[in-house]
């Protein structure tokens, strides 16, 4: 596959590549007059409303939020920025949810990375720093231009861009009173035709967490169930360091050449002691142990990429392409000593490494046509490339580890997928449509290497989708949309060789699993007028063949955490926004999140369905007390969520905000991060043998002192809180 991957990317060097991804397709219909394009102009189309709230958008298939001055993210990591998005959710340990569906595809600058992928991807949300995302952009409902993967949507990162002439740049740090700390340096050189940029950061974190596994299992025999504890109290300590380089070049007004290449490295070590206890049927401890791991994690990313971009004759017409090759390193490894109660003392050396390579060409042509009609095609072919390898040793003393085969093994997954689409937008008068059809052939082929199984896979499927905006009057506009979306099964999810945890857990794939294809829909309503904005959005999903944990008692106190298809699940809900202004210093954003779900999960052995719903919701307030000082509150809440065998428990955070503006270059922040110690993680499992509670903690409660500077000519740009950043753009 490596030589596939480098044959692919030597063939397609001689294409075109495109220059700036565009992170959103044609705009909807309006509510205010749209702004003609200038030409050579590499800026997404979108509405942008010229008041305070100077960075909200919003286009026909995506909202776009601000957190330029959301100050939790100058000083937090990109978890934490994402906390303050409304329709997201980031618990304890970075996973990521959008209107409680966690299969979300996370991009950056419109691209997809393997950093937000597979073994590590809340790690990386928690380690990589928020400080150079400019924007977050929402599309619960995508168009047929962007890859249908993720039944949930996509979350787009955007970065900070500077486009001034002359040389530019940031110097920010940051340190908190545990000893964290983060900073970083961006620069810019803009020398006529040709614009040079590079970043270097480096984010150190050290965490206090807890997991606390409380579980009670149906003993036949007696018909008693039977408790055990597991406690564990790790201390992780590491960070990561973030370098990027980019190169634009105008070879004249109409075509531009870019490249860019970056690296990203995050390494973690742990120190975790663990208590384990079981009760017998005679209420007396039958199994027990006390553990210490010591553990490290490391993830190198890198990626290389070319672009060129030709403006064609006319507004927006377009023909872009862009190229890229990346490759991640992962590795996980810990030494174990277990000191059994009744048994003997056991060493163990476990290990996990993971190589991927990804390969990726898109071809976008954009026109416009008569009557403000808009056609867009393109191409996107991605080549990936997984390597897996587990190894597993045991002993009785640390020098003499003997390998265990049956935690020794190898397993290659490649997945390649060859897509194309086309969307053709129309208005008319008032009303908009947006129509857009995906077509994609996959190839899957799996092979453990260790067992010599191979199995392979393909399978050819088109995505519809459906946009549509009615102008009411000027302040006013409607909505509605449909996708059609896919959440493939991960490498992991499709390997049916038994992973180990610890003594008592072990994790399993399943090769019989199906892709979940999920049709969501959408109803909006917004209005808007100077700095007030309202929203409702009424939304419902139909999903079939969810992927979804499974757990199950293989006795002795042993169980497996497998993965199954559910086989039907739907969603819905009503979110709710609010923002505006309450004095001319003080404004807010609110919303909230009414949320329903019902699974049926007859085929895992449960009668009948459960459904539930919930209310989740955010709040944030601002006050500009002195055109220098500004500080701002926000507090979150996520409802009690449904799972096939039980439920999650509700969470929440309250965060605190002050900055000191000492001049346009110069800037003083301070953030309290958890200030009520409400965070944590608490998952319920319930059936008819088996009762478990799990709750994760980390001390994410944390106070920060920073400052940035800017340097180079040029005035930089007013810091204006964007108090519409929790609406609609």
């Amino acid at each position: 596959m490596r030589l596939k991957l480098a044959l692919f990317a030597a063939a397609t060097a001689l294409l075109p590549v495109a220059g700036h991804a565009q992170t959103a397709p044609a705009p909807a219909a309006q509510t205010a007059p749209k702004p003609a394009a200038k030409e050579g102009s590499t800026a997404v189309e979108a509405v942008t409303i010229t008041s305070d709230s100077t960075a909200t958008r919003t286009s026909i298939d995506s909202r776009s939020y601000s957190v330029a001055n959301d100050l939790t993210a100058k000083t937090g990591s990109i978890a934490d920025a994402l906390r303050n998005v409304p329709s997201v959710e980031v618990d304890v340990r970075g996973n990521v949810s959008l209107r409680g569906d966690a299969n979300v595809t996370i991009m950056i600058d419109g691209k997809p990375s393997n950093q937000f992928t597979g073994e590590g991807k809340g790690d990386a949300l928690m380690a990589m720093p928020a400080d150079q995302i400019e924007r977050v952009e929402v599309m619960t409902n995508p168009s047929a231009a962007f890859r249908p993967d993720g039944s949930a949507g996509i979350i787009n990162l955007i970065t900070k861009k500077t486009m001034k002439p002359g040389t530019n740049g940031t110097f920010r740090f940051n340190v908190d009173t545990l000893g964290r700390h983060n900073g970083g340096v961006s620069a810019t050189r803009r020398d006529g035709k040709l614009t040079l940029s590079g970043d270097a950061s480096y984010r150190y974190d050290t965490q206090d967490a807890r997991q606390l596994i409380q579980r009670e299992t149906l003993d036949t025999a007696s018909g008693r169930f039977l408790p055990s504890t597991q406690d564990a109290d790790v201390q992780n300590t590491g960070g990561m360091a973030n370098l990027r380089g980019g190169v634009d070049y105008d070879l004249d007004k109409q075509n531009r050449l870019s490249g860019e290449i970056r690296y990203r490295r995050m390494q973690f070590d742990s120190d975790i002691n663990e208590i384990y206890a079981a009760q017998n049927a005679a209420g007396t401890t039958g199994r027990a142990y006390v553990r210490t791991v010591d553990a490290e994690m490391t993830r190198d990313n890198a990626a290389v990429s070319a672009d060129w971009r030709r403006q064609l004759k006319g507004a927006d017409h377009l023909l872009t392409s862009h190229l890229e090759y990346e490759v991640t390193d992962f590795q996980r490894d810990f030494d174990a000593r277990t000191i059994n109660t009744p048994g003997a003392t056991v060493y163990e050396r476990v290990g996990l490494g993971v190589d991927q390579e990804r390969a990726n060409w898109k071809l976008d042509y954009s026109k416009p046509l008569p009557k403000d009609v808009k056609l867009k095609t393109g191409l996107d072919f991605e080549l990936s490339s997984n390597d897996f390898t587990n190894f597993g040793a045991s002993g009785a003393a640390a020098a003499g580890l003997v390998t265990d085969p049956a935690r020794t093994n190898r397993y290659l997954y490649d997945q390649d997928v060859y897509a194309g689409y086309v969307t053709y937008e129309r208005p008319f008068g008032d009303f908009t449509v947006q129509g857009g059809l995906r077509a994609e052939q996959v190839r899957i082929e799996l092979n453990d290497v260790t067992h010599a199984v191979r199995a392979d896979n393909s399978y050819f499927k088109v995505y519809p989708t459906l946009h549509t905006g009615y102008r009411l009057n000027e302040n006013q506009n409607l909505s509605a949309s449909f996708s059609r979306r896919v959440q493939r099964p991960g490498a992991q999810d499709l390997h049916p060789y038994r992973v180990y945890i610890d003594p008592y857990n072990y994790r399993q794939g399943n090769p019989n699993l199906k892709p979940q294809i999920t049709d969501s829909f959408e109803l909006g309503w917004q209005y808007r007028k100077g700095p007030t904005t309202y929203l409702a959005t009424a939304y419902f999903r139909d999903a079939k063949d969810g992927v979804t944990d499974v757990v199950s008692n293989l006795g002795n106190g042993v169980f497996l955490t497998t993965r199954e298809n559910l086989g039907k699940s739907r969603s819905g809900g009503l979110e709710l926004v609010a923002n505006g202004r309450l004095t001319k210093t003080l404004t807010y954003n609110l919303s909230g999140n009414v949320f329903w779900n019902e699974i049926d999960a007859a085929n895992l052995g449960f009668t009948g369905t459960r459904s539930g719903a919930t209310l989740s919701g955010r709040a944030n307030l601002n006050w500009q007390a002195t055109p220098k000082d500004f500080f701002q509150a926000n507090v979150f809440s996520s409802g009690k969520r449904i799972t096939p065998q039980g439920y999650r428990e509700p969470f929440k955070m309250l965060n605190l905000g002050y900055r000191r503006k000492v001049n346009d270059k110069l800037s003083f922040v301070v953030t309290a991060q958890d200030v009520a110690d409400w965070f944590q993680d608490v998952v319920v499992t319930e059936t008819p043998t088996l009762r478990d509670r799990t709750r994760r903690t980390a001390n994410v409660r944390s106070v920060f002192f920073g400052f940035s500077y800017a340097f180079g000519g040029g005035k930089a740009r007013p810091e204006q809180f964007d108090f519409s950043g929790g609406g609609p753009g």
